[in-house]
């Protein structure tokens, strides 16, 4: 959040051009080396508040006439920033541990799918450290999820619990369409590495990146999965 320990550098940079909070700059560092977003794109941001990825998402689009989609979902009701966002931006509060792919897919444009996930998702930080860093985990996991459906070889306890039905069907395909690409925010912690194997067997590329506006006290790191392959 924009307001979490002293005014810095990216803090006072986001006041000044308009974005809700620093972490603005984490994407936009993302999207200059990684150019994930192109014009055309339908992107899903799952952990949207409070909307400074869906503005750089937007941004990302450039002009209205290119088309494209941004989707954001929240547990918490976001509204949608009114600088750097335009009628291609909307936002849905639901619950993502506990929404069945079918829904996420009829979000997308055609209901076809989209061809960017970010997940900015964080869990309620306790200050527990193995703690926090198995609830990051346990969302990455569920974004890969929501990303690649079966093809991510979960374990079909994994997140049954969370209300969400295993048993064949459409539920198990993924959102993310072929060649697109997923953006996962973790928690360091030596599950991570267990992630990105998997995500090197799906993508064609699969690195780590720790944004400079990260803060130093942070054990945030960004999973960045290129191409997804058929």
């Amino acid at each position: 959040m924009s307001g979490a320990g002293a005014p810095d550098f990216f803090y006072r940079e986001a006041q000044r051009l308009g974005y809700v909070a620093r972490s603005a700059f984490k994407l936009l560092q993302i999207q200059k080396q990684y150019k994930l977003i192109k014009p055309g794109s339908a992107i899903l941001d799952l952990g949207c508040a409070p909307g400074a990825w869906l503005q750089v998402a937007c941004q990302s689009l450039g002009p209205l006439k290119n088309g494209g989609a941004v989707v954001g979902i929240d547990l918490k009701k976001v509204k949608v920033p009114s600088l750097h966002c335009d009628s291609r931006v909307q936002t849905v509060s639901a619950d993502v541990m506990k929404l069945p792919k079918q829904q996420v897919m009829e979000l997308s444009p055609q209901k076809k799918g989209f061809s960017v996930i970010l997940s900015d998702m964080c869990p309620l930080v306790s200050g527990i450290t193995t703690k926090d860093a198995a609830l990051s985990f346990e969302l990455g996991m569920r974004a890969l999820d929501l990303a690649v459906g079966r093809a991510a070889n979960l374990s079909d306890d994994n997140f049954q619990s969370e209300g969400e039905s295993y048993t064949s069907g459409p539920d198990d395909n993924g959102v993310l369409l072929s060649r697109g690409h997923l953006v996962i925010k973790l928690l360091e912690s030596e599950d991570i590495k267990e992630l990105c194997q998997t995500c090197k067997s799906l993508f064609k590329k699969a690195s780590w990146l720790r944004p400079k506006a990260t803060r130093s006290s942070s054990r945030e790191i960004y999973l960045i999965c290129q191409d997804l392959q058929s």
